[in-house]
């Protein structure tokens, strides 16, 4: 597959305004979306959490000429096992819903895009964000994809749905797992997968949000993505 991309080392002066929408010179200026709705239920104590046990490989910024072909079958099934480190996670990817937006994250899943990338952004109550490499927020792949937003599943506990710029198709390679209800993101954001084992381990994700601390501690990693195919 003749993809051509560029390696840069991790190194970032400064933190952007972060939110769950992005962007860079490719995806419009990020907006902070509305306030969320107080959570319904309490955030996990940082005290009933696993300690980091292993440390994540150094993030790298990859970025390719243009989206990686279709190369899934919507027709199977797709699971990722994302190994952090706060413990491991699974997410059953829907290509049912959004076929472009799974093929694009299993193709950088398979590439290491993920690999040492931090959550940025996590609100209790609302969203844990991952998926730039270079931490700021404001990263992209290189490319962007079309909108697949869907109304047949709203965003409760668990939903995972890509992040985006004002442009609906802005979006790159940066996700979020919803924490609690956010029924104010329905049919706004594209949902493209559902947390289905360890949802305690991404409630123990570290909170953070340099938008309103700069000075925020440093966000656990990824450790690895496995895509398995059924």
């Amino acid at each position: 597959m003749p993809w051509t991309r560029g390696l840069i080392m991790l190194g970032v002066a400064g933190i952007a305004v972060l939110a769950i929408a992005c962007g860079d010179d490719s995806e419009s200026s990020a907006t902070d979306p509305p306030t969320p709705a107080p959570a319904t239920s309490q955030p996990t104590a940082i005290n009933d959490c696993p300690q980091p046990t292993e440390e994540a490989p150094e993030a790298t910024v990859k970025t390719y000429d243009s989206a990686p072909e279709m190369t899934i079958d919507p027709a199977k099934s797709y699971t990722a096992v994302i190994k952090t480190e706060r413990g491991t996670f699974t997410m059953t990817l829907r290509p049912d819903l959004a076929p472009q937006h799974v093929n694009s994250f299993v193709f950088l899943s398979r590439d290491g895009y993920f690999d040492g990338v931090t959550f940025h952004r996590v609100i209790p109550g609302f969203v844990a964000q991952a998926g730039d490499p270079s931490g700021t927020g404001s990263g992209s792949p290189g490319y962007t994809l079309p909108a697949e937003f869907t109304t047949e599943v709203p965003y409760t506990e668990g939903v995972v749905g890509a992040a985006r710029g004002p442009d609906n198709d802005s979006a790159g390679s940066q996700w979020f797992v919803t924490l609690d209800n956010a029924s104010s993101l329905n049919g706004q954001y594209t949902v493209f997968a559902e947390v289905t084992d360890g949802m305690d381990v991404v409630k123990c994700i570290t909170a953070r949000d340099p938008s309103t601390n700069p000075g925020a501690p440093p966000g656990d990693k990824i450790i690895s993505i496995e895509i398995t195919e059924a």
